[in-house]
């Protein structure tokens, strides 16, 4: 495995676990096969409904603690100070652990100011080894970045063949940000794992398509999270430390880029109100629930 260094000093793997929409009844099993597979490092959030079953699954692996790299992330309804301190407990409590290397908060909206003041206490405490964002562009980014006392040490955002983030990751790297791809394999879309160039330059190494796409995101330094539920995607997408692309191949698959994003932009105000109606019926859900247990 390679390593990044924060700016802190933590060492963080260069290519980790991403536990986004595996389900609750799968979790516990892929997160025991990622470690037993050689995986070290585990990226979760508290919207992704898992955290427990990832606890559940660390404690039973008997690997020891330290030497797992543990990535959870504040959602938006939790947002502002203390609400954000209390979110971030009881996710260590839900993985149960007593602290959590990275923290990061999810989406640029709300009062992610006090939540970022919460990180930062904690932070100090020693419960986060290491705090940060996800899916902060450039603008947030250098705002967040400026105005903190500690600014973020990793920006953790949409990142594959299709949607580069030249210009991102050149921020990132001016305010000493490291960035972390979630989607290193866009899900596919547009045809990604069948791209004619990919499959050209995997067939010249004896790799697949998605080891290239891993292969070059880790070559220009940036930390990624494939996901598969299947063990022998996940050794696959594990042994790509084996070959180097060359400059040739790079400029081939920088080519590629259409500089968009496969999913969704934070700048459009019609997916704003999505997030926004989407914390709002969580939060009913929430109470309704709150209401039958006091029943």
């Amino acid at each position: 495995m390679e390593y990044v260094t924060l700016r802190n000093g933590v060492k963080m793997p260069i290519l980790g676990y991403g536990v986004y929409q595996v389900t609750k009844e799968d979790c516990e099993r892929c997160v025991l096969d990622a470690l037993q597979a050689g995986y070290r490092s585990i990226d979760t959030a508290q919207s992704y409904f898992n955290e427990e079953e990832v606890g559940s699954a660390i404690k039973k692996s008997g690997i020891p603690r330290e030497d797992i790299f543990l990535t959870s992330k504040v959602w938006v309804e939790h947002y502002g100070y203390e609400a954000a301190k209390a979110s971030v407990l009881e996710s260590m409590r839900k993985l149960q652990v007593d602290y959590i290397d990275l923290m990061l908060l999810h989406q640029p909206f709300n009062d992610y100011y006090g939540a970022y003041r919460a990180l930062e206490d904690l932070y100090k405490e020693g419960r986060l080894r290491a705090i940060g964002v996800s899916n902060f562009y450039p603008d947030r980014l250098v705002d967040i970045a400026s105005f903190t006392e500690i600014p973020p040490m990793v920006n953790q955002v949409e990142t594959h063949v299709l949607n580069q983030q030249t210009e991102a990751k050149q921020w990132m790297d001016k305010y000493g940000v490291q960035a972390e791809a979630w989607a290193p394999f866009g899900e596919g879309r547009g045809g990604l794992f069948e791209n004619p160039v990919l499959a050209e330059i995997g067939a010249k190494y004896g790799k697949t398509t998605a080891q290239v796409m891993l292969r070059w995101n880790i070559q220009r330094g940036i930390v990624v999270l494939p996901k598969s539920v299947h063990k022998d995607r996940m050794e696959q997408n594990l042994n790509v430390f084996d070959f180097v692309l060359t400059d040739e191949d790079m400029a081939r698959i920088g080519a590629l880029d259409t500089k968009t994003s496969s999913f969704f932009s934070h700048y459009d105000p019609g997916m704003v109100e999505w997030f926004v109606k989407m914390v709002e019926e969580r939060k009913k859900q929430h109470d309704s629930s709150k209401e039958k247990k006091n029943w």
